[in-house]
C-alpha cells in the first residue's frame, strides 16, 4: 500500500473480498447478522445517515457528474473497508504479522534511500523521480504502523514491533511530506497521554480535540491569519504555510455564505465554479480553484454543511467510546491512530480519497485484530 499508494483501494478490496467469501463459507448466516449488528449499532446508523445525506446533496449539486465520479470512488472503498474492519480480525493467520512488519521496513528503507540518493532508487524503479510522490506513502505508515507494531508485541514478536516502528518514523520524517510529521508527532504525543492518564481523561481529551477540529475548521484561515507569526511560515515554506492559509480562509468564506447544506457531495474540484463561490469576496474565489480544502473538516462543511459536519462528529465520538473498555495498549496504540489520522486530515488531502480511506480501513483492521484472540471466531 505504501510503495503504489493508487492501488491501496484495489488491495483493500481483494482482501475485503477474500474474508468475505471465507466466512460466507463458514458461516453465511453469521456473517449475515454480524454486517446487520453493525449497521444497526449507533455507529453504524450516523454513517448510514451521513451517506445518506450525501446522495441528498445529489438533488442541489451543481455538477452532478464531478460528485458521482467521487461518489463512485469513495463508495466501494468504503464499502471493502467496512467490511475487512468488521471480518478480518480474529482471522488473521499468525504469519501476516512478520509480513506486514517487513513491508514497513521495505516501504521505510526504499524511501529513505531514494530520498538520500537524489531519487536514484526511484529512477531504477521506473518511478517518477519527485520527491512529493513519498507523501502519501508516508503517511500510510504513519497510519498502519502502529497498529501491526501492537499485534507483533501481542503475539511476542517485541523486536520486529520495535524495528517497524522505528523504520516507520525515520521513513515520515525523512520524506518531505508535512502532514506526515503532524500526524507523527500527534499521534506520539497522544499515545504518550493514553499511557499515563486514567482511560476516560484520555479518552476525553482526544474527543475534545476532534470536536475542536471539526467546530473550527470553517474558521481556521482567519485563525491562522491572525495568530501565525512570519517565523512560522519562513520554517514551514516547504508546506507552502501561506498558501494553506489563503485557501482555508476561501473555503470559510464559502460555508460562511452557505452553512446550512453545502455546495453539494465531491464538487470541491469544480466549487469555484459553484453559486456559493459568486457570493463571497471577489479576492477570496481564485483559491477554491485549487480542487479541495487541504482540510478533510472544512470539506465536509462546505460540501455537506451544518448537518454533515454534525454528523461527522457524532461518527468521531462514536468511533472513540469502546476505548474507553480497551486494555491499555490497546487504548494507547487507538488514540494514537486517531490522532495521527486527524493531524493528517487537518492539512491534507481530499477527504472521499479511496488511498485515504482504504489506508484507514487497514489500520483499524490491525487494531481490532490486537484486541482479538490469535485463534477462532471474532
Amino acid at each position: 500500500m505504501a510503495l503504489a499508494n493508487r492501488s491501496s483501494p484495489a488491495l483493500v478490496a481483494v482482501a475485503a473480498l477474500c474474508f468475505l467469501a471465507g466466512r460466507l463459507a463458514e458461516d453465511a448466516l453469521g456473517a449475515a447478522r454480524e454486517l446487520a449488528a453493525a449497521l444497526r449499532a449507533p455507529l453504524g446508523l450516523v454513517g448510514l445517515a451521513l451517506m445518506a445525506w450525501a446522495l441528498a446533496s445529489f438533488a442541489w449539486t451543481p455538477f452532478p457528474a464531478v460528485s458521482l465520479r467521487a461518489l463512485s470512488e469513495f463508495a466501494p472503498t468504503l464499502l471493502a473497508a467496512v467490511l475487512l474492519v468488521r471480518l478480518a480480525p480474529g482471522r488473521i493467520p499468525a504469519f501476516a504479522g512478520p509480513l506486514a512488519c517487513a513491508s514497513v521496513v521495505l516501504a521505510a528503507l526504499v524511501m529513505a534511500a531514494s530520498l538520500a540518493t537524489d531519487l536514484r532508487v526511484q529512477a531504477w524503479l521506473g518511478q517518477r523521480d519527485a520527491a512529493f510522490v513519498f507523501n502519501r506513502p508516508a503517511m500510510t505508515l504513519v497510519l498502519l504502523t502502529g497498529p501491526v507494531a501492537l499485534v507483533l508485541w501481542r503475539r511476542g514478536r517485541r523486536v520486529l514491533a520495535a524495528l517497524a516502528l522505528g523504520l516507520a518514523m525515520v521513513g515520515a520524517l525523512r520524506s518531505i511530506s508535512g502532514a506526515a510529521a503532524m500526524g507523527l508527532i500527534a499521534g506520539l504525543a497522544m499515545a504518550a497521554l493514553a499511557a499515563i492518564l486514567p482511560r476516560r481523561i484520555a479518552v476525553g481529551i482526544a474527543g475534545l480535540g476532534l470536536g475542536l477540529a471539526v467546530a473550527l475548521a470553517p474558521v481556521e484561515g482567519d485563525l491562522l491569519e491572525r495568530l501565525m507569526p512570519e517565523a512560522a511560515h519562513a520554517r514551514l515554506v516547504q508546506s507552502s504555510s501561506r498558501a494553506r492559509v489563503a485557501i482555508a480562509r476561501s473555503f470559510g468564506a464559502a460555508v460562511a455564505a452557505d452553512p446550512w447544506r453545502g455546495a453539494g457531495f465531491g464538487v470541491a474540484p469544480r466549487f469555484a465554479e459553484t453559486p456559493v463561490a459568486a457570493r463571497i469576496d471577489p479576492e477570496l474565489r481564485p483559491m477554491l480553484a485549487v480542487g479541495h480544502p487541504h482540510n478533510t473538516f472544512l470539506q465536509v462543511w462546505a460540501e455537506l454543511g451544518l448537518p454533515g459536519a454534525v454528523l461527522l462528529a457524532l461518527a468521531l465520538f462514536l468511533g472513540l467510546r469502546p476505548v474507553v473498555g480497551l486494555r491499555r495498549p490497546e487504548a494507547v496504540a487507538a488514540l494514537g491512530l486517531a490522532a495521527a489520522a486527524a493531524a493528517i486530515a487537518f492539512v491534507e488531502h481530499n477527504a472521499w480519497a479511496a488511498w485515504w480511506t482504504a489506508s484507514l480501513g487497514a489500520a483499524i483492521t490491525w487494531l481490532r485484530e490486537a484486541t482479538k484472540p490469535e485463534s477462532g471466531s471474532a
